[in-house]
């Protein structure tokens, strides 16, 4: 009876724990979606920030924060959240401690789409205007073909992925080559597009968050929320996957409709963010690394957790890339990528143990 008693007090300890980042994160995400909100050229202090979200106050900022900044941090929140999910879906899926949607190809992939569709298709243009900006004639079009050439990468993926003795560095080089191929491709779209067209496609390449808009915002929200709850409901299937193929068959798990359809659907949310805000790298492996090093790799708390803390962590990020040499903002892609690549080269340098 003592023995049923210590175990059931080890598991809430270790279940408390999890819940605790979760909660903490959710706090921190929370402390930065006001700081975000009050922060920019013209600072709105928080009762002023209250009053404006109720649409009371001074004019100026209700416009400031219905159609600036409310529309950015909100955007930032689904775009974090989407990357990491699925992120750790396919670190979880491919058995791959570097697999993300940068590292795989999925984002370069993607990324190409869009400079396709900006191109060859006429979705994207210029307009006058103080920031000369870009803007997109049909985000539907740029946004299904950013899915279907991350869907090429993915195929690709999974299919070195069947192949006898195909390692996770394997798989790891394969993406960086892929990567490189869609990095080719775009180069050579941007050779033979006229100017407009060119700086419609760099619009992308940077990884920019100032690009957010209530249309874009909805779209995001309605593709990555299913996605979020269907990695939830098969976050079981996950963990048997992580103890091996034949194990997870003996369990019951379907492996290969498993692991496409979870690669399908991070793909599809992946491209969904890079089309409306371009590559922004290392958060889909930055984050559930941090996070499974906190609590563990049980994906029950880690999807959600990795959700949560990748919200914060591009709310975060964003945030400071836009107030740090203010008033310049950078884009939040360069600031990512900083943190990301030195994380890349300890995982490299670490191998397979980290996992």
């Amino acid at each position: 009876m003592s023995e049923e008693k210590d175990v059931s007090a080890k598991y809430k300890k270790y279940v408390s724990k999890k819940i605790l980042f979760i909660a903490g994160s959710s706090i921190f995400l929370l402390i930065f979606l006001l700081i975000s909100l009050t922060l920019g050229p013209s600072d709105i202090p928080l009762e002023g920030l209250l009053k404006a979200v109720l649409g009371k106050g001074k004019e100026k900022w209700i416009q400031i924060i219905w159609y600036i900044r409310l529309p950015r941090v909100l955007s930032a929140i689904l775009a974090g959240l989407g990357l990491s999910i699925a992120g750790v879906t396919m670190q979880s899926i491919l058995r791959n401690p570097l697999g993300s949607p940068y590292t795989l190809g999925v984002s370069q992939a993607a990324a190409f789409g869009a400079a396709f569709a900006v191109i060859v298709l006429g979705a994207g243009s210029t307009q006058s205007s103080p920031a000369d900006s870009v803007i997109l004639n049909n985000p539907y079009i740029i946004t299904i073909s950013a899915f279907f050439w991350a869907l090429i990468s993915t195929i690709g993926i999974l299919s070195i992925s069947k192949l006898r003795n195909a390692t996770p560095e394997t798989l790891v080089l394969a993406g960086i080559a892929l990567g490189s191929l869609f990095t080719a491709g775009m180069t050579s779209l941007e050779y033979f597009a006229s100017d407009v067209e060119l700086a419609a496609v760099i619009f992308w390449t940077f990884g920019d968050l100032g690009k957010s808009s209530w249309r874009n915002f909805w779209i995001m929200l309605i593709v990555i929320t299913p996605i979020m709850f269907y990695f939830v409901k098969h976050s079981w299937d996950y963990n048997a996957l992580d103890s091996g193929d034949e194990t997870a068959k003996s369990l019951g798990v379907d492996v290969e409709k498993t692991r496409i359809y979870s690669m399908l659907l991070a793909s599809l949310a992946t491209a969904v963010i890079v089309s409306f805000f371009g590559i922004i790298g290392f958060v889909g492996l930055v984050v559930p690394h941090i996070v499974r090093k906190v609590i563990g790799g049980d994906e029950r708390f880690l999807i959600p957790g990795s959700a949560v803390f990748g919200a914060a962590f591009l709310l975060a990020s964003d945030t400071v890339a836009r107030t740090v040499i203010s008033p310049v903002v950078l884009p939040v892609g360069i600031l990512t990528s900083f943190l990301g690549a030195p994380l890349f080269l300890y995982l490299l340098v670490k191998g397979r143990s980290y996992w």
